[in-house]
């Protein structure tokens, strides 16, 4: 919750909710010790003023909301682009903030006013939700200030410190929510699957901190410290009927169908040679030794490839640290803080057998003469060879072990973030000085779920008749004593020995990150209205601060040797990057106080660069101005110059080239009809000439050659030479703060942010569809054909051709406009208490984006999907109303939370600029998303002095997030049927006590 930018000394608001956030235009006081902390700008004085939107949210409305996660806090900003990589099981864990629609990478995350860590690796978990004092958000150009990554704008989390006594916070939370029938479940009857329905209570989350402090020496010398736990609980994607399996469409009117995993409990088999090759059976459910199409029927023969996947996925995350402050003497304080946590999360995976593709290029091998083998399967897969020793047959088995344990994907991100530095004021204490460094180190491990290697696979399927008993052959031979058989020919395989030899003793391969940042930043502020230099017409004089920073980054990749034997790769790498930079600021009030002028003053900044990996250096600057004709009204305008160069990881990752399956399937190859999966395929729903755009003969074109391993096309990662992007931003707003409306506070601020040279994050089918639709090179250079036209190649060595390209490059331009809408309203009730109404809301007119300059310019503005991703709302907002009960004793809170809709893509008008995509893929049941309305409730109480009680409930009416069909081939993440930007698991209670000792 936010309220406008006001001339507010924060000290005097009220403690209850109602002042759960509040936009600093004046200086802030940090707890006791007096020091200045201030959002925007390295000078400090009394009476600072912001000329850009500063919006705050503050540690009472993180206790209402009942938030385990720091990125929950923030998702609920209409400035922020909305994610929850800490649950959903497409991430990799790390909480990341992403401003106005423009990338993590371009929102710079500080504590107290320093760096997290290196940027995009940073993992805003660190931050414990009881030790935030409050979050600023400055969203716009801070570069002059801060340094690159500003682009967007600034988070800055202020930690509470210098506190005595003890502390006590504890929170948790679950979800309340009633499975209800939709197109979903129906969709999963049709298919055999079972949808949960009723009520359901689940994915629990806990927190609970302990914070101590004490002042020594008199009060000179302050020591706190701090621990904190958190967890969370699994809920499946299966747990939540609307996620129940994966819906898909075919065409703009058919119903919505589940996809189908090619992994059975049945057990698939696929013939590699002979009549049969690449037709898909499983084994007949009923046990009678015959093969049936996969899908065909029976519980078994068709599966749900994402059973257990993670909607919330499990998280244990311990936060501990430490807080020093001592007054060394009048001139000089020192102050010290240490940060450190351990996360662990994992994603669930089916117990199963891949796929030999998976593995390699050489398909499994059967011996003809296996005693598993019916005549009827042996006919199958053998032909006249059949029964015959000696013969073998290649085939592919996808096996699901579903009476075995599940096993996992595993992620730990652990790191610390240590602080020191000095501070104080000298020379009459005209001016004040800030020296400090800061080193922060993360690792971030990657644990594959454990697999059966196709040598153990081989050997288990190689069995003979022993004495009238199944046995493998390297048991005969001695080659492999330990061999247990595979009767892979048989349904609902349960065997716990055969699991323990294929999977015993196996680990997963391990991927290991290491980002450091270690950063200097020393500055100097003075007043020089001491020293005479005021305007004639100002009371403060002219203030003025210098700095300098110094940055070392370093990335290092290590890989495990059996990732690099699961995954025949993976190189360690390791690579650094540093910067050097001097900046200054200046404010200069122009005028004061005056009849005919309240306030006038001008505010500049330039910041000077330097990066060793590039030749030349590079300067951003801010020009601001505030003008107040009258107490009652402030305008503020302000232009930044921005400018980012390739973070180390960005240009690693660039440079570091790989090959992978991907989740795409070429769209100019016959299509799975996802109404009748089992059935023929169907054309394509582009054109040959379309098609001709990437490179593909037309004598190809729906040639049943151009299909996939799996529908899976190869992907190359990385490849692209990236250099620096600018960005122009300016803001231009007033604040009303009328005299005849007693608490009244608004804001409306308009903003335009313009980057060039952008850098951005292409997926495959962004390449693709950019082709299919424009033919421009921009797009079409993403994309390499075979000289067969296929998009398939080994994702080993070096393939110059058969893949579609992924990862970061430099864009021609972007652009994210819009207007910010605040609002704060106080009023005393007398003898019935006090109300409190805060207003945040963002209006967007333009989220656009051009390739190149003969490309039409494209604005995603409200629309989602293909070509746009998630893209932004045009309007979103909350609004929260307070009531205080007399003495603050008590107090009862109702928040609002709105987005308007969002229609798909392909339904946007030609005006957007956005590429136009085939008819066939419009939706008539589905267009797009409608308009949301969420309602929380919160209630604060004391039960005496020093204990305070809280019960939230958020979305207290259940709603549902949109269904989104094939949400995952249109945004290119797997997410249960909708978007981010919803509440997607329901209602959630929350009940927290804080205890004051």
């Amino acid at each position: 919750m936010v309220s406008p930018a006001a001339a507010q000394d924060r000290d005097s608001q009220p403690s209850s909710l109602a002042a759960a956030s509040s936009v600093p235009e004046s200086a802030d006081q940090d707890g006791s010790s007096g020091n200045i902390v201030v959002t925007g700008t390295r000078i400090v004085r009394p009476n600072n003023r912001s000329a850009a939107p500063i919006l705050t949210t503050t540690a009472a409305e993180i206790a209402a909301q009942g938030a385990t996660t720091i990125e929950e806090v923030l998702n609920r900003l209409p400035q922020v682009q909305v994610n929850s990589e800490q649950n959903f099981s497409d991430s990799e864990g790390r909480q990341r903030i992403k401003l106005r629609s423009l990338g993590y990478e371009r929102t710079l995350m500080l504590i107290d006013g320093l760096r997290i860590g290196l940027p995009n690796s940073v993992d805003v978990g660190i931050i414990p939700n009881a030790l935030v004092e409050r979050i600023d958000v400055l969203t716009g150009g801070a570069s002059s200030v801060y340094g690159s990554d500003a682009v967007a704008g600034v988070v800055n989390f202020i930690l509470k410190k210098n506190f005595t006594g003890v502390r006590i916070d504890g929170n948790y939370s679950f979800f309340n929510h009633n499975n209800r029938r939709s197109a979903v479940t129906d969709a999963a009857a049709r298919a055999g699957f079972n949808a949960p329905l009723g009520m359901k209570n689940d994915g629990g989350r806990a927190d609970i901190s302990v914070a101590a402090g004490a002042d020594l020496f008199g009060g000179s010398v302050n020591i706190s410290g701090f621990a904190d736990y958190r967890q969370s609980s699994l809920v499946r994607l299966r747990d939540r009927s609307n996620a129940v399996c994966e819906v898909i469409t075919s065409s703009r009117t058919s119903p919505l169908a589940c996809s189908r995993a090619s992994y059975t409990p049945a057990g698939t088999i696929i013939p590699q040679a002979g009549p049969n090759a690449g037709t898909q059976y499983v084994n007949n459910p009923n046990g009678n030794g015959t093969f049936i199409p996969i899908n065909s029927g029976g519980a078994g023969s068709s599966a749900n490839p994402y059973d257990d996947w993670a909607f919330q996925r499990p998280f244990h995350r311990v936060n501990a640290g430490g807080f020093l402050t001592a007054q060394l003497d009048d001139h000089v304080e020192l102050y010290s803080n240490i940060l450190w946590y351990r996360d662990k999360s994992y994603n669930t995976q089916l117990n199963r057998v891949l796929s030999y593709s998976a593995l390699g290029t050489t398909p499994y091998q059967v011996n003809c003469d296996n005693p598993f083998l019916s005549a009827s399967q042996g006919q199958t897969l053998c032909g006249a060879n059949a029964g015959v020793a000696g013969q073998f047959a290649p085939l592919d088995v996808r096996y699901r072990f579903d009476s075995q344990p599940l096993v996992r994907q595993e992620y730990i991100n652990a790191g610390y973030r240590i602080t020191a530095g000095l501070r104080g004021r000298v020379l009459d204490n005209v001016w004040s000085y800030d020296v400090a460094g800061m080193l922060s180190r993360a690792q971030l491990d990657t644990i594959d779920e454990p697999f059966a290697s196709a040598t153990k696979v081989n050997r288990s399927l190689n069995v003979v008749n022993v004495n009238g008993r199944p046995t493998c052959r390297s048991v005969v031979d001695g080659s492999d004593p330990a061999c247990v058989p595979f009767n892979a020919f048989a349904p609902f395989n349960n065997d716990s020995a055969l699991n323990n030899y294929l999977y015993g003793g196996a680990t997963g391969g391990i991927a290991k990150r290491i980002p450091r940042l270690l950063q200097f930043v020393g500055t100097v502020s003075g007043d020089l209205g001491k020293y005479g230099v005021t305007s004639p017409f100002a009371e403060q004089g002219i203030a003025i601060a210098v700095g300098a920073e110094y940055r070392d980054e370093m990335d290092r990749t290590d890989y495990n040797e059996i990732f690099r034997q699961n995954n025949s790769s993976g190189a360690n790498s390791r690579v650094t990057q540093n910067i050097l930079e001097g900046n200054v600021e200046i404010q200069a009030p122009l005028v004061e106080r005056q009849s005919w002028t309240k306030l006038l003053q001008l505010n500049g900044g330039y910041r000077l660069s330097k990066y060793n990996r590039l030749d030349d250096k590079f300067g951003t600057w801010k020009i601001e101005g505030i003008w107040s004709p009258i107490e009652d009204i402030t305008f503020r305008a302000s232009i930044n110059k921005s400018q980012a160069a390739p973070g180390v990881g960005a240009a690693a990752n660039a440079s570091n080239i790989s090959y992978n399956r991907g989740f795409y399937a070429d769209p100019c190859a016959p299509q799975v009809n996802a109404s009748n999966p089992n059935g023929p395929r169907v054309a394509p729903s582009w054109s040959p000439q379309q098609c001709a755009r990437t490179g593909l003969a037309t004598n190809l074109y729906n040639s049943a050659t151009l299909i996939c391993p799996d529908d899976r096309c190869t992907v190359r990662e990385g490849g692209f030479a990236l250099r620096p992007e600018t960005a122009y931003g300016k803001t231009f707003g007033v604040v009303l703060r009328p005299r005849f409306v007693r608490g009244l506070t608004v804001s409306v601020d308009r903003w335009l942010i313009d980057l060039q040279d952008q850098l951005e994050f292409f997926n495959p089918l962004d390449w693709i569809n950019g082709c299919l639709a424009t033919g421009n090179d921009y797009y079409c250079r993403g994309i390499k054909r075979n000289a067969d036209g296929t998009l398939s190649s080994p994702t080993t060595g070096s393939p110059a051709t058969g893949w579609v390209s992924r990862g970061s490059t430099n864009g021609y331009k972007s652009k994210s406009h819009g207007w910010d809408f605040q609002g704060q309203y106080n009023v005393g009730l007398g003898s019935v208490g006090s109300l409190d109404m805060s207003f945040n809301g963002t209006l967007m007119t333009l989220v656009g984006s051009q390739g190149a300059p003969d490309i039409t310019p494209r604005d995603c503005t409200g629309y989602f999907g293909s070509g746009c991703g998630e893209s932004m709302p045009t309007w979103a907002h909350q609004f929260r109303t307070t009531w205080t009960a007399p003495g603050r004793v008590a107090s009862v809170s109702l928040n609002w939370r709105h987005r308007s809709a969002m229609p798909m893509t392909v339904y946007a008008p030609a005006s957007t600029g956005i590429p136009a995509l085939p008819e066939a893929d419009k939706r008539d049941a589905y267009p797009g998303i409608k308009a949301y309305d969420w309602f929380d409730l919160a209630l604060t109480f004391d039960i005496n002095k020093r204990m305070t009680f809280r019960l939230a409930a958020n979305n207290i009416f259940d709603r549902d997030p949109p269904i989104v069909p094939d949400s995952r081939s249109r945004i290119g993440l797997l997410r249960g049927n909708t978007i981010m930007g919803y509440d997607l698991l329901g209602r959630q209670l929350v009940a927290g006590v804080s205890l004051r000792l």
